[in-house]
């Protein structure tokens, strides 16, 4: 029966334990590290570069007439801060955000010079929407245009290098 007991004390520490220690790592931030899915490795990644070199040239050499822009560039403070703000839009517009979308874009052509490439980030998610003609409820996954996208990143330096800078 001592044995019996010294379990149960042994589990109930055990039990114990683990829960301060699983708090205090929550406390501290230290989160379990999830590697997400579509992550590639850096030689597949040089692939997909090389495999665009045909589209550059195209662009640089039939539209603006010089070597266009390939990259663009975030820091982790403003795309934490767009997600961060990008989730208190979507809620207060009554939409559940599920994710951020990249498009490809270009600047204007000002005084006959076509303007680099650009990326923007938009924010994705649905929006609830009782369809009264039809009696049941759909949920439309789309951009969330009334949310403003993240633009002004910083081109590449020089703006036509390849991966990796």
């Amino acid at each position: 029966m001592k044995n019996f007991g010294s379990l149960i004390l042994g589990i109930f520490l055990g039990a114990l334990c683990m829960y301060f220690y699983l708090n205090n790592n929550k406390e501290k931030g230290l989160n379990p590290i999830i590697k997400p899915r579509g992550v590639i490795s850096s030689e597949a990644a040089m692939v997909l570069d090389s495999t665009y070199n045909s589209r550059y040239n195209l662009i640089s050499d039939s539209i603006v007439k010089r070597p266009d822009n390939r990259s663009t560039w975030w820091s982790i403070e403003d795309i934490s801060n767009y997600i961060v703000y990008a989730k208190s839009e979507a809620d207060s517009l009554g939409y559940s955000l599920d994710g951020l979308r990249v498009y490809l874009g270009a600047y204007p052509t000002v005084k006959d010079t076509v303007g680099y490439t650009t990326m923007f980030i938009v924010p994705t998610g649905s929006l609830s929407k009782d369809n009264d003609s039809i009696g049941f409820r759909t949920d439309l996954k789309h951009d969330i245009k009334d949310i403003d996208p993240l633009n002004m990143g910083s081109g590449g330096n020089p703006p036509n290098s390849n991966y990796p800078q």
